[in-house]
Formats: structure tokens, sequence, C-alpha cells
């Protein structure tokens, strides 16, 4: 995830759920035909020619949905794309796109910042969007960010916030010290864990109960439960307006700012393209992902592709 106010690798943060797939990935992308791009599709072979667009995913549903987004607004417009899903780690797509593999990833905001500026300390999203296109190397770049945001977040039921009158990880303070924590073990360590919480906040809670599924079902039915009284869980993660759980706001920005938005490599990208992604991003909120992220990875089970296409046509973005 983020180390020294999170520093980021992978999926939001090379941590958790994507950290060992995404180095066997990156270590594979150096081996010949176990490339992940060595198998591209037909479209991808005739876009360094014809002009159209490769848009890429890294490996978890959240990217192949906005990579089918981008994708689909682009066709939409006139431009034509295909996608490239399960790229792998940010250490792999983001090689890709500057080699011209792919032309355009979706990524995270603050994530990314800390990618290419390691030494970063930008937490807000207007100071990680000024900050962001001036770090980036020569032929990439990034467009607008949408609203949508995908981070950790501190979340506590209905009850827990009712009864401690919580609305902000402040107000949590006040009473840290009789609530256990459920996250991943490393949240003891990375700095926007634990320390964060105490070095902002100056929330000790009463104990760590370490996690393995980043946020998902046995976090949430500790939750639930009362076993622990606040979880780390993605805030785009459906789980949280299925059960009525309550996101903690985050004024002092322990959390940084995670938005969606896409990063390209400048060789290809013209003025229709860029209008047509700048579209999605206008209108791209945490609410659609979280909507989304249920159609493709709850009950219904839709690929990525037709979430994608009944979301761009709700907007307006593809035709009818």
């Amino acid at each position: 995830m983020k180390e020294s106010r999170q520093r980021a690798l992978g999926r939001r943060a090379f941590g958790g759920l994507a950290a060992g797939v995404g180095l066997a990935m990156a270590l594979s992308a150096c081996g010949g035909s176990s490339n992940p791009l060595s198998s591209a599709p037909a479209s991808s072979g005739a876009a360094a020619s014809g002009g159209s667009l490769v848009i890429g995913s890294a490996d978890f549903p959240e990217s192949q949905i906005l990579a089918e987004v981008y994708a689909g607004a682009l066709n939409g417009a006139g431009v034509t794309a295909s996608t490239k899903p399960n790229i792998g780690s940010r250490e792999v797509y983001f090689k890709a796109v500057q080699d011209g593999s792919v032309d355009v990833v979706p990524d995270y905001s603050g994530n990314l910042l800390l990618y290419v500026n390691k030494d970063a300390t930008e937490v807000s999203a207007d100071d990680i969007a000024k900050a962001l296109p001036t770090k980036l190397p020569q032929g990439l770049a990034v467009l607008d960010a949408s609203k949508a945001e995908d981070k950790d977040a501190m979340v506590v039921t209905k009850a827990t916030a009712e009864k401690y009158q919580l609305k902000s990880i402040e107000d949590m303070a006040k009473v840290c010290g009789e609530m256990v924590i459920g996250a991943p073990a490393t949240f003891a360590e990375r700095a926007y864990g634990l320390p964060g919480l105490e070095k902002n906040y100056n929330c000790v809670p009463k104990k760590l109960e370490p996690f393995s599924d980043g946020g998902g079902a046995v976090t949430l039915k500790a939750l639930l439960s009362d076993q622990v009284q606040v979880a780390d869980i993605y805030t785009t993660t459906p789980s949280i307006p299925d059960n009525d759980l309550v996101v903690l706001e985050d004024p002092k920005n322990n959390f940084i700012a995670q938005q969606v938005l896409p990063l390209y490599n400048t060789g290809k990208m013209t003025d229709k393209a860029k209008e047509a992604l700048n579209a999605v991003s206008k209108v791209l909120t945490t609410e659609d992902l979280i909507n989304l992220n249920r159609a493709v990875s709850g009950s219904q089970k839709q690929n990525p592709k037709d979430a994608a296409d009944a979301w761009l046509k709700e907007k307006g973005l593809l035709k009818q």
C-alpha cells in the first residue's frame, strides 16, 4: 500500500491482494514468451499503424471495468479502441504504457504520484493533481481526474456511529482506546495505518485485529458481529452501502486522495480521444464505481464490458 504517506506500488498501493500476483507478473514480464503483453490481440497490433488505441488494465476487476469504460467511450466517440486486460501490477502496466504496448490505462492519482515520486508529500486531491503532471516521465501524461475515488477508509457500522456520535476519524479519536480495528497486518506499520492515525489524530486503538482479505467478507463479518468496531475497507466496496456502513471523514488526509484518471502515452492521443476520456471523468463518481463493482463481482456476475456499456448508455456516452 502506501509507505511514507502511502508509497504505492500496486492496485492502489501494491499491497494486499495484488502484491504477490503483481510481483510474479512483474518478474514474468522479463521472461520472453511469458510476458503478459506478448499475446496482445490483433487489434493492438493494428493500433501501431492504424491509429486505434489499446486500453490496458491492472489485474483486478475494477481496473478491468474502467478499461472497458474508456474503450467504450472512445468507440462511441468514433475513436477505434480495444482492451488488453489483466496486464499486472503498476510496475508492469506503467512500463507497457511507456513502451507503447498499450496506449491508456486507468490509474489512481495519489498512488501514481507516489510511484513516480517516492518523496511526494502532497495529500489533497488538488495538490496531487497539480504535482502529478510535472513528475511523469517524458511521453506520458494524465487526463482529467474524476470525482470517483477508491482508497482505504475507516468504516464503522451505523450502530457504532450512533453509539459514539462518529462522523469523522477526529470523532473516533476520542474513543479510539475502546475500539478494535480490523485491517491487514501491515496496517500496524504502514504510514497511513496505526502510525498515521496516531500522528494525525492521536488515535491509538485498543487492538489491531489482522485480516488478510483486503476488507472483504471476513473483515465485514467481524465488523458486523462487533468483533471489531472499525475496519479498513476500500471506498468502492459494495458491502459499504449494502450493509448501511458509515465511512468516517478524514479531514487531515491520513488516506491521500486517490482519484481515478487515465494515464496515457502521448504518441497517439488525439484531441478527440482526450475529449471522450475527459467526458467519462466528468461524470464518473465513487457511487458509480461501487455499482459497477457490484454488477461484476456480485451476484449479477456481469462481464466488465457489459457492465461498462450499460453505464455508458446510462450516462449518454454510448449510443443506445
